[in-house]
């Protein structure tokens, strides 16, 4: 008789368990998680003011003596059921800056408002998608033999779209270099259309938070160069932030203007070095400032939020612009599964780590991002609410209320994490459940509001 495969047998195994009923109770709290953590411990909830045992729980009673709990990682490629579940939060923290709610006014959707989009600057011609990838009169070749064109007309997914035409003339220091400051590009960015805003209407510049305050949403995306480029969420409101009406000066032209005029200005020096020298950055020449209009003239702000949410939740290795776990050792790079442009970039990473000067930058640990040691999504502290309380607002619709006047004592501990082959296979099934139930229950909703299901 032929035997099953271990995944099945191990579903099995775990079906017959006697606690299998309570298991799957902690696998469906997860949301269906594929890499749910371990804890092993206790909390006890007692009355501050008798100190009466009010509530005690304990994982002894549970499968295994461990409770499950959700690993939280935004990438689709590592859990699909936790990334739905931050690509919700991140388009209600983001819509909430456009339009309001969650403890934002509504009025913000009113206030000068712009979608913008920040690109690295070229470190080497790349093959691009068009009619004719990069056509060339003359022809000629580079100092390395390779020609200068190229005549193909390349689909959108072709291999060949984003690497270079020479790889030996492309600048991949530059480009590691240029990940690796882009963060402190954006600070010096946003300092400067400050500075410009306030001088532009006759303001002392440190003078400019007493009459007007800039908030934003920032989004990092690697374009298939394996390049990042910035999407931002950029609004003016008045001093105290999104409760404040700005001043009549603030006008979306006047924003603009700022914002296009500092993408050229702003600069960040490298650290000086005897193997590359010092470098300038800067951001690439082209600059997109589109305005976010209530009337529907211009960028939808739903789906401006959605388009932020989906990105947010793909790992480097999706977008195929390095992987989603750190290199530890050089051998980990030669076998990465990425295309040799990105291969060249990461090794570019781990030399350059090596050097004193550059060890502030930490490059040998961000060669996975190819440098990039920015985080995804990052906003200021007025634009809008946080992830943290978002989660505590779903905490407070499930039932997890705080009580005044209590004391919680909590000892827990980290036992591990994952699944078995057959708890990962239930997992899945019940991850893809709720989803499932989810689009029923919408179908339901679009249909009782007289619209169509599809």
């Amino acid at each position: 008789m032929r035997q099953l495969p271990e995944t099945d047998r191990d579903a099995i195994r775990l079906a017959q368990d006697p606690n299998f009923a309570r298991w799957l109770e902690q696998i469906t709290a997860t949301g269906g998680c594929s890499h749910p953590v371990h804890l092993s411990g206790s909390t006890t909830t007692l009355d501050g003011t008798t100190g009466e045992i009010l509530r005690h729980y304990d994982t002894r009673t549970e499968p295994g003596e461990r409770l499950l709990v959700r690993c939280r990682n935004r990438r689709a490629t590592v859990c699909p059921a936790c990334s739905r579940l931050h690509a919700g939060d991140t388009f209600h923290l983001v819509r909430a800056g456009l339009l309001g709610g969650k403890n934002i006014p509504t009025t913000v959707r009113h206030r000068p408002r712009l979608f913008i989009t920040l690109t690295a600057p070229s470190f080497g011609p790349v093959h691009r998608t068009g009619e004719v990838c990069r056509p060339r009169r003359n022809g000629g070749t580079c100092e390395h033999g390779r020609p200068l064109g190229c005549g193909a007309v390349h689909a959108p997914g072709a291999g060949d779209v984003g690497q270079p035409l020479c790889p030996d003339c492309y600048d991949y220091t530059a480009h590691v270099l240029w990940h690796a400051h882009a963060s402190k590009l954006w600070d010096r960015f946003v300092i400067d259309v400050r500075r410009r805003l306030a001088t532009s209407v006759g303001l002392v510049q440190s003078r400019f938070g007493n009459h007007a305050r800039l908030s934003f949403a920032r989004i990092a995306e690697y374009q298939k160069r394996a390049a990042v480029h910035v999407h931002a969420v950029v609004r003016l409101d008045g001093p105290n932030g999104p409760e404040d009406q700005p001043p009549t000066w603030a006008t979306t032209e006047l924003l603009i203007d700022a914002v296009r005029a500092s993408a050229r200005r702003v600069l960040v020096h490298t650290p000086y070095s005897p193997a590359t020298g010092e470098l300038i950055l800067r951001w690439g020449a082209q600059v997109d400032a589109r305005p976010l209009h209530t009337n529907g003239d211009g960028p939808d702000d739903d789906a401006v939020a959605a388009y932020v949410a989906k990105y947010v939740t793909k790992g480097a290795s999706e977008t195929g612009a390095g992987l989603d776990h750190l290199i530890t050792d050089h051998v980990d790079i030669e076998s990465a599964p990425v295309s040799e442009h990105v291969r060249a970039l990461m090794r570019t990473c781990w030399r350059l780590g090596g050097l004193a000067e550059y060890a502030p930058l930490r490059l040998r640990s961000w060669t996975h991002a190819l440098g990039y040691r920015g985080h995804i999504l990052t906003k200021s502290r007025a634009y809008s609410t946080t992830y943290a309380a978002l989660r505590a607002e779903r905490a407070h619709h499930m039932g997890h209320l705080e009580v005044p006047h209590v004391i919680t004592e909590r000892q827990w501990r980290y036992v591990g994490s994952g699944h078995t082959p057959g708890a990962a296979l239930i997992a899945a099934g019940v991850a893809s459940d709720i989803i499932l139930n989810r689009e029923i229950a919408l179908t339901e909703v679009r249909i009782a509001d007289g619209g169509a299901a599809w």
